[in-house]
């Protein structure tokens, strides 16, 4: 895309046709608006890398006509990646109270703080950014403060859903204020950008409240100590795991970082206000395990979890054995189910009791129903439907709702530039896309050289060799072979390969010892030819030559 649109067009960067990352782009006569900046979780296809995160290359090049990036709600998967992609785009951001509360914590850890403006808007609120006319419709979700954002233009208004649900008892929060977005359909919407994630199931959404009775339920009739994993920015199913912990006579205990920032931010905002603060991990020892519950972190099996180092014996303060509960009150994010039944075997080897929502009615998805989808479709009324945030599945079963509501939907690749006005709407461009992964405190591209090695790596080892020759390129003494993952050191097959590549390299021509960069390219070559047919393999191969 080498040239601005005039007009109003919608760009996904992350988290149309797969779940998490989201980074949406809108953009109105030449200036672009940013919707969210997410991170999602490796799957079983990704193993060389944990946190992945969009790669924002194509508005990093026009941060100079980003005129802010709005966030919907304080999820990971909508502004988990701020604090690693900011300062590409280098722009002012806008946040609900709670959302500001969590993303001033994970700017600090960057050391950002001091360098980004955040603008803290009301639920609810009105603003305006650059050209944008925007206004937060409170929704419920599985977080405080979620909001849907409306984008009026001079072509149109945008209804951009993020994520939300029908729930009559959300128990933190209002509920989705369907008389708000009653009346914006009645002012008419061009689009609406739509939450896909739970489509396929039917009927009304489970009740915040319902889970609130359930646990209280469920905790009062438990022996032994009892250990609750749940998403930390649940503030609602925070407070119901806390109250049903007091309501059985038990403290409150919490495990882990994100938990213990969530506690900070949650009461900074005034949630959480009639219950005192929770124990932390040093207090194990110093409550009877009849009177302890603790929430934990690591529901989604995360291996360096408190709740995955407690599943192998290897955490410092807390330990679970025979007689006591696992209660987990999440659901598994696709990807992660291998991780998540390895920790909750090992739990079971212990001895310990693992509860799920497969037992109990301990969880509800924070997402719309198909049903959820059509009440709103019959309040705002768009004339287009995008949906997004799901796999290819959600969104094309969305799609075909949204025709039967009456409106024209369009599916979206990440990446794909939708023309919503003038004229009719029409994918116009393609912007470049791709993913990062977070490795240590950089951002590597998942196409490039370093995860692509790592890769080969995992599924093939890798043989190092090394030698040494003098002046005119002689090999002097013999040649060292590390092939770790791939043999081991008193093989036969290495003393071998060893012989073979050391024959190998004396036959390099002479004219191609004179250069070190050669010569190691020549011996590279030595070296797969050396490994033979035997180890039906292409492992990673390199070589270490020293001139002496």
């Amino acid at each position: 895309m080498t040239e601005e649109q005039s007009g109003l067009s919608f760009l996904p960067l992350g988290g149309t046709g797969e779940i998490g990352m989201n980074l949406n782009l809108y953009q109105l006569d030449g200036v672009w608006l940013a919707v969210d900046c997410g991170i999602g979780f490796s799957g079983n296809d990704t193993p060389e890398a944990e946190v992945l995160m969009p790669d924002p290359v194509f508005i990093a090049e026009r941060h100079k006509s980003l005129c802010g990036l709005v966030i919907t709600h304080a999820h990971e998967d909508h502004l988990g990646a701020v604090a690693h992609l900011w300062p590409q785009l280098r722009c002012p951001i806008y946040a609900t109270p709670f959302a500001s509360a969590v993303l001033r914590r994970k700017l600090g850890e960057a050391h950002l703080l001091h360098q980004v403006k955040i603008h803290t808007i009301r639920p609810g609120g009105h603003f305006e950014v650059g050209p944008f006319n925007l206004e937060f419709v409170p929704v419920t979700h599985s977080v405080p403060e979620a909001q849907a954002l409306i984008l009026r233009t001079p072509h149109g208004t945008v209804v951009h859903t993020g994520d939300w649900k029908l729930d009559n008892e959300p128990v933190v929060g209002p509920v989705t204020d369907l008389e708000r977005f009653r009346a914006i359909g009645d002012e008419g919407v061009l689009a609406m950008v739509c939450d896909s994630t739970n489509v396929f199931k039917g009927g009304p959404s489970g009740t915040e409240g319902s889970v609130r009775d359930s646990m209280a339920e469920l905790i009062g009739s438990l022996k032994g100590r009892i250990a609750v994993t749940c998403f930390a920015s649940n503030v609602a199913r925070v407070e119901s795991i806390a109250r049903a912990a007091r309501a059985a006579g038990r403290e409150v205990m919490v495990v882990g970082r994100s938990l213990r920032n969530l506690e900070v931010a949650a009461r900074e905002c005034g949630y959480l206000a009639d219950l005192p603060p929770f124990l932390t991990e040093q207090d194990a020892n110093t409550v009877p395990d009849h009177r302890l519950l603790m929430m934990i972190t690591g529901s989604q099996g995360e291996p360096r979890s408190a709740l995955s180092r407690i599943a192998s014996d290897v955490h410092p303060n807390i330990s679970l054995g025979e007689g006591d509960t696992v209660i987990y009150s999440s659901r598994m994010i696709p990807g992660n189910e291998q991780a998540v039944m390895a920790v909750q075997d090992n739990l079971t080897r212990r001895g310990v009791t693992v509860l799920t929502d497969k037992d109990h009615l301990v969880h509800v998805s924070g997402h719309a129903t198909s049903d959820d989808l059509r009440h709103l479709y019959s309040l705002v009324r768009p004339k287009i439907s995008v949906p997004t945030h799901g796999e290819w599945r959600h969104l094309t079963t969305h799609a075909a709702l949204a025709r039967d509501a009456g409106a024209e939907a369009i599916l979206l690749e990440d990446g794909d530039v939708l023309s919503l006005a003038p004229g009719r709407p029409e994918i116009v461009d393609t912007a470049p896309t791709g993913r990062l992964a977070l490795d240590g405190g950089r951002l590597l591209p998942m196409t490039g050289g370093v995860l692509a090695a790592r890769r080969k790596m995992l599924f093939n080892g890798m043989v190092l060799a090394s030698f040494a020759v003098d002046d005119e390129g002689y090999v002097i003494g013999e040649p060292k072979i590390s092939a770790p993952g791939l043999l081991e050191p008193d093989d036969p097959e290495s003393t071998r390969i060893s012989e073979e590549f050391a024959d190998a390299i004396d036959e390099i021509p002479d004219e191609l010892r004179r250069d070190d960069a050669t010569f190691r390219d020549a011996a590279k070559t030595a070296l797969r030819r050396a490994l033979g047919r035997k180890l039906q393999k292409r492992p990673l191969v390199d070589v270490h030559l020293l001139r002496v």
